[in-house]
This record gives C-alpha cells, structure tokens and sequence, in this order.
C-alpha cells in the first residue's frame, strides 16, 4: 500500500503550482483508496517514479478543466484538446510532481520522474495491479484535479527499479 507519508508533497505541490502557474486556489477532498484500474476522468497524466520513492503518480481531469487550466498557464483561450493543449495538460502534471519531489528531497527521499505521459479518454485500464492506491481530489474554481498516488519507500538495494508495474490498455 501507498505510504501516506508521500502524499502531502504532492498536495502541497498541486497547491503551490496552481496558486503560481494559474492563479487559482486548490482546496483538499476526502481522501480515498482504489484498487480499480480504469481511468474515470477524461484526461490522465501518468508519470513514474524511480529512487528511494518508486511507484507512480495518476492526475485525473476534465477535457475543461484541463483547457481552463491550460488557457491560464499560456494566457491564451484554448477550446479544443489540440496538441498544444495535451502538451500543456502535460507539462502541468510533469511541473507539480517535479515540486513534489523537491519537498521529497527536502524531506530525505531522492527520486527521479519519468516524461508524462497523457492518457486521453475515459475508461483506459491503467493497472497498478494489486497496488492500492490513495486518491484526493482537489477542488479549484475551474474544476477538480485528482491525484492518485502509488508510492512507496524503495526496498534496500532497489532504488533503481520502479516496483509497481503499469499496464495500460485502452477499451476494444
């Protein structure tokens, strides 16, 4: 299971990121778990992380929060998911977990991230197999961002190696 411990980083940089790069305030939800390994949000960044923390992080959206959001940080409209607009909703995701890990190296834990990967569509089977996941929103005036964490301490020897395997497939 995720290690709770890993998760403020990564609400703290959400906060931190959207408060600078958008100019919105993100408030925290109920903190959740979830084994289920469909994406329910219309936009997912994926994005893997390999050192003393390993595992993966999920940000969930909407197709219109993520133009919102994208529209703020470029100070330009967007009104389609053109590649412009998927690389901006991925950067945003590749920006915050970047934060996170600054506030994981300050806190003890070193870890590289992968390049995001955007995940467009609802129903992708994202598995993190048997790994449980935790799972908050964060709610902004221009809609909800969802993280889902599969963290955990790297296994003496193992900081290398990223423990939690991610298959994805997409609906036939």
């Amino acid at each position: 299971m995720t290690n709770v411990k890993f998760l403020n980083p990564f609400v703290d940089a959400v906060v931190d990121v959207l408060k600078a790069e958008c100019g919105v305030e993100a408030r925290r939800g109920q903190l959740s778990l979830q084994k289920l390994a469909l994406t329910t949000d219309d936009l997912t960044v994926l994005i893997s992380l390999v050192g003393q923390v390993q595992g993966v992080v999920l940000y969930g959206l909407s197709t219109q929060t993520g133009l919102d959001l994208v529209s703020r940080v470029m100070e330009q409209p967007f009104h389609e998911l053109d590649s412009l607009a998927q690389s901006g909703v991925a950067e945003l995701g590749n920006v915050i977990t970047g934060r996170a890990t600054v506030k994981l190296s300050q806190a003890g834990y070193e870890a590289n991230i992968s390049p995001p990967t955007l995940i467009v569509g609802k129903g992708t089977q994202v598995s993190t197999l048997d790994f449980t996941r935790i799972v908050v929103p964060l709610e902004t005036e221009l809609g909800t961002l969802v993280i889902h964490l599969a963290l955990r301490e790297s296994p003496p020897g193992q900081a290398r190696e990223n423990f939690v395997p991610v298959n994805i497939a997409t609906k036939a």
